[in-house]
C-alpha cells in the first residue's frame, strides 16, 4: 500500500448543516476520496465531526481542514477548528468556482462541492487561517454597518427628492422621509463614537492610524477601514499582493494579433477597500499637485478618467501600507533626505 503524505477534510457550509468529505493523496499523487458525511452546524455537530475524523483519518499525518468563505455561516465553525489547534484553510469563493470548472462535475450540489473543496486542499498549498484580532474584528462590523447605513441613506434621499419633486406631493411622506434621514444621521454618529471608543482603546492602532492619515486625501475612517478589512495588513507580504487582495489588480486579455481586449481591473478582491479608496482618491486629485500632475498624464494618454482615478486610488492605497510597514509619516520630500529604503523612495517620488 503506498504512503500517504496528505490528508484533507473539505467542508461545504450551509445554514444548518455541514458536507464533509475525507480524502487522502498519495506519494504517487494519487487521490482519494474515502467518506462523505453530514454533520450538523452546531458545536455539537462539530465534536461529531471531530470523532468521526479521528477514527478514519490517520492521525500521525497532518491533517487540513478547508471550507469556502460563504458569508457568517462557516465562522463558528472555523473558531472552533482553531481553538482545538487544527490546521485551516478558508478560500474565496470565486477561487473554489474556478477550480471546480476543471474538473469533471457535471452536478453541482452540496456533496459535489465537499468533493472539490477536498481536493483543492490535497492538490494546493494553502495558507493557515488565523482568526482576526477583536479588535480588527469590531471595527470591520462597525465599519460595513455605516457603509450599509449610509447606501439606505442615500436611496432615501433619492425618495425624498423624487417625492419634493411631484406634481402633487405628500406631505407626511416628506415628513416621515426626512424623520428617517434624520434617524439614519443619528445612528452613523453612534456608530463612528463607537469606532472612535475602540481605536482610542489600542494606543497601537491609533497610532497606525496616524501613519497612513499623513498621506495627503487619506481620511481617519478610509485608514480604519484598511486596517479593519485587512487585519492590520496581516497576510499582505507586498504591494502587488495588496492590489490583488482589493481587486485593483490589471486584467489583461490578449493572444496573438487576433485577440487584444481592454485593460481593466480584474475587482475579483475586497469591494470595501475599492469603495474606501474612491473618495481619497478625487480629494489627492483636488488638493494635491503631484497627485493632479499624475492624474492629468494619464488622461491624457489614455483618455479615461476613471483609469486614472482607479491609478491614484492604487497609489494610495500602496504608500498607506508602505507607511504602516516602515511605521513612518508621509514625507514627500523622502527622496531626497534618504536614499536608504528604494522601495518607499520610489513610490514617495511618484506623489
Amino acid at each position: 500500500m503506498e504512503k500517504i503524505i496528505r490528508q484533507s477534510v473539505g467542508i461545504d457550509v450551509s445554514l444548518k448543516t455541514l458536507d464533509v468529505t475525507f480524502g487522502k493523496m498519495s506519494e504517487s499523487m494519487d487521490i482519494h476520496l474515502l467518506f462523505q458525511c453530514s454533520f450538523k452546524n452546531t458545536e455539537a455537530g462539530f465534536m461529531k465531526l471531530l470523532q468521526f475524523m479521528n477514527d478514519k483519518l490517520d492521525s500521525s499525518i497532518a491533517i487540513r481542514f478547508v471550507m469556502e468563505a460563504t458569508g457568517v455561516y462557516h465562522e463558528k465553525l472555523a473558531y472552533f477548528l482553531h481553538s482545538k489547534g487544527h490546521s485551516l484553510s478558508i478560500i474565496l469563493p470565486n477561487k473554489m468556482s474556478s477550480f471546480m470548472r476543471t474538473l469533471t462535475i457535471k452536478s453541482v450540489n452540496d456533496k459535489t462541492c465537499s468533493e472539490a473543496i477536498a481536493r483543492f486542499g490535497l492538490e494546493r498549498k494553502l495558507d493557515d487561517w488565523n482568526p482576526p484580532k477583536e479588535s480588527y474584528k469590531k471595527l470591520r462590523q462597525l465599519t460595513r454597518e455605516r457603509d450599509q447605513l449610509v447606501s439606505e441613506r442615500s436611496a432615501i434621499k433619492n425618495q425624498l427628492h423624487a417625492e419634493e419633486k411631484e406634481a402633487y406631493p405628500l406631505l407626511r411622506t416628506i415628513k416621515r422621509l426626512k424623520q428617517r434621514i434624520n434617524f439614519l444621521n443619528k445612528q452613523e454618529s453612534e456608530i463612528k463614537a463607537d469606532i472612535e471608543q475602540v481605536v482610542l482603546k489600542n494606543p497601537d492602532i491609533n497610532q497606525e492610524i496616524e501613519y497612513m492619515t499623513s498621506v495627503p486625501g487619506i481620511g481617519r475612517l478610509t485608514a480604519v477601514i484598511l486596517l479593519a478589512e485587512t487585519n492590520g495588513f496581516e497576510l499582505i507580504r507586498n504591494k502587488k499582493q495588496l492590489a490583488s487582495y482589493a481587486g485593483l489588480d490589471v486584467k489583461e486579455k490578449q493572444s496573438g494579433t487576433s485577440i487584444r481586449g481592454l485593460s481593466k481591473i480584474s475587482k475579483k478582491g475586497n469591494k470595501h477597500i475599492r469603495k474606501a479608496m474612491y473618495l481619497p482618491a478625487i480629494a489627492a486629485v483636488r488638493s494635491n499637485e503631484k497627485y493632479k500632475e499624475i492624474y492629468t498624464r494619464i488622461v491624457q494618454k489614455q483618455g479615461i478618467k476613471k483609469k486614472a482615478l482607479i491609478a491614484i486610488e492604487r497609489r494610495l492605497l500602496e504608500l498607506c501600507f508602505i507607511l504602516f510597514r516602515n511605521k513612518t509619516f508621509f514625507d514627500p520630500t523622502f527622496k531626497e533626505k534618504n536614499s536608504a529604503q528604494p522601495e518607499l523612495c520610489a513610490i514617495q517620488a511618484n506623489l
